[in-house]
């Protein structure tokens, strides 16, 4: 595999770019460092991309990784510092799923030199592709929006309490993007009446903490989805159920009502 070859650019003219850091299940040759390759794909944003395959439509740019996150997490800081200090989350190369189970066999957890080996290999590609693609647009627009695609289970006891609203938008507390804009995106989940929450549990990743620069006419929001809302999600999962087949009709509502959010940002976005 050369360096570029998990790399999935779709260029599009609108000022806006759907990024997908979490989509990709290929251990890239690592399976047998895993203790279960099924447990090292499990956390995957299952789908997501199919998802939201209705904004090509509306001109959006797409930047998707097929890296698993288990190999290496794109949406992290990069120095490995926590972005949630003091509550339970993954890290840059992740050695414990979501539930905390342990990912690797032991002794097989990779060092710091490896680290920086995939830092390099995969994870400054991917980032040097989306500021690329940001800068590419922001000069033909005044303002870009960077709208940061995730999902998770309905239900982690570890990283929050109770099942997760539908719709979680991070925006940094309000440093990564305009108040228009989260108003636009938070209106539009608001009137599906399925639920959504701003800076809660999530308040967004190093995506968009990082490109997140309002006074540059860049504008950046993580969605944070329930899994649920477009996948029949079991109630208890296991190798035979998970992950559960993407339907397009089951996904229909859901992808409704992010359509309306994503017009709602290019509304802004073109101002």
């Amino acid at each position: 595999m050369s360096d570029l070859d998990f790399l999935r650019v779709e260029r599009g003219a609108a000022p806006l770019i759907l990024s997908f850091p979490h989509t990709g299940t290929d251990l890239v040759g690592l399976d047998d460092r895993f203790a279960s390759p099924w447990l090292a794909r499990r956390d995957a944003d299952w789908h997501v991309h199919e998802l939201y395959a209705f904004a090509r439509d509306l001109g959006a740019t797409f930047v998707r990784s097929t890296v698993s996150r288990s190999v290496i997490d794109l949406n992290r800081d990069p120095s490995g510092a926590s972005l949630y200090p003091g509550q339970a989350t993954t890290g840059l190369c992740p050695t414990e799923s979501f539930d905390g189970e342990e990912l690797h066999r032991p002794g097989a957890e990779p060092g710091a030199g490896e680290i920086a080996e995939r830092r390099e290999r995969w994870f400054a590609p991917y980032h040097d592709t989306l500021a690329g693609e940001i800068a590419r647009l922001r000069a033909i627009h005044p303002r870009v929006v960077v709208y940061d695609c995730h999902s998770i289970r309905s239900t982690i006891p570890r990283l929050f309490d109770g099942a997760l609203p539908q719709f979680n938008i991070g925006t940094n507390s309000g440093v990564a993007c305009d108040p228009a804009l989260t108003a636009a995106i938070a209106e539009a989940c608001a009137a599906s009446g399925l639920g959504h929450v701003v800076d809660g549990r999530f308040k967004g990743g190093w995506i968009t903490r990082h490109y997140g620069r309002p006074a540059d006419g860049v504008h950046a929001v993580q969605m944070e989805l329930a899994i649920r809302g477009y996948l029949r999600e079991p109630t208890k999962i296991d190798e035979t159920n998970w992950p559960p087949a993407f339907d397009p009709d089951f996904a229909a509502p859901l992808a409704a009502v992010l359509r309306r959010a994503l017009e709602g940002a290019l509304a802004f976005a073109r101002g």
